[in-house]
């Protein structure tokens, strides 16, 4: 198989890195509109720079998109019709209405793979939440980072919250179509309260932080769970079992338990994912549909904030 990848900046670099270390990928194109970039990637990994996106698309079996958000559309567009298997990076395209319209390229395309990389969906810490099978009756989800210069055509919502987006209405609260957004902010802060009838999610985000925070925290009568993203790292408290007052002093007994997690590297995990999809093996778990719900849902959140 041979895969390309359009857009080699920090993402993309990552992309040419892991599917370099996978058996079944036998070569490696890229394409950057900086040549420049491009050739420093192909020399640090051995593999070919193409032209353009075209030349590109005629010698590869498969694509990563992994190109600034702006251009996500134009790429995908370009990728199905020319008939690729094509994974393109989150958000899938810039607006609600462009991945409405890579659905309609997709229906005329049905024997292509396609996935959207919403890279959490393979942190091992999300199937052990989803594993407990928690009645979730409210859930926090945190995504702050510090300023950078790296995404610079989305505001957080797409750029940050929109992981902690996928993961409360395709994973946690799946299946729960009634729903009320409420949301505060600007293009750098923001802070959305979701109900799902009695259940509450809150959901954060800031690229402004001087501390990096990746984290999750579910409840519900019986326990409360505690996830981190960046250290891969699950706290189940139990009901405390002994309550007690002493010296006037409120005491409590809680059973800790912290979950063994083979940790991973998520992007590897998406990508063999993908090559798998492509060989038949199974489904690729993020689809087009879910990607452009994720869209319209930020689109509800900016409207709340602007």
């Amino acid at each position: 198989m041979i895969f390309g990848v359009i857009g080699v900046g920090s993402m993309g670099k990552n992309h040419v890195r892991v599917l370099t270390e996978i058996k079944k990928v036998e070569d490696v194109v890229i394409y950057d509109t900086n040549r420049e970039q491009a050739e420093r990637i192909a020399g640090m990994y051995d593999v070919r720079v193409a032209g353009s996106v075209e030349e590109l698309l005629r010698e590869v079996d498969a694509v990563s998109i992994c190109s600034p958000t702006k251009f996500h559309f134009q790429h995908v567009r370009e990728s199905i019709e020319a008939g690729k298997h094509t994974l393109v990076e989150k958000p899938l395209a810039s607006s609600y209405d462009e991945g409405r319209k890579v659905l309609e390229f997709l229906s005329k395309r049905r024997d292509l793979v396609f996935g959207v990389g919403h890279i959490e969906r393979f942190n091992p810490i999300v199937s052990e939440l989803a594993g407990l099978e928690l009645d979730v009756a409210y859930l926090s989800a945190k995504r702050h980072n510090p300023a950078s210069s790296r995404i610079t055509d989305s505001t957080v919502v797409e750029d940050l919250m929109i992981h902690d987006i996928d993961l409360v209405f395709n994973v946690i609260f799946s299946g729960h179509s009634d729903y009320k957004i409420t949301a505060a902010g600007n293009r750098n802060v923001v802070q959305v309260l979701v109900k799902f009838g009695e259940k509450v999610a809150s959901l954060s985000a800031s690229r402004i932080s001087s501390k990096k925070i990746r984290t999750i925290y579910l409840e519900n009568e019986e326990m409360t769970v505690e996830g981190d993203f960046m250290t891969q790292e699950v706290y189940i408290y139990r009901k405390p079992s002994v309550y007690q007052s002493v010296n006037e002093k409120y005491l409590q007994e809680n059973v800790i338990e912290k979950v063994l997690i083979n940790k991973v590297e998520p992007l590897k995990v998406e990508l063999k994912a993908f090559v798998d999809a492509i060989d038949g093996k199974l489904e690729f778990p993020v689809t087009a549909e879910q990607a452009v719900n994720n869209l319209r849902i930020c689109e509800m959140i900016r409207r709340g904030i602007a």
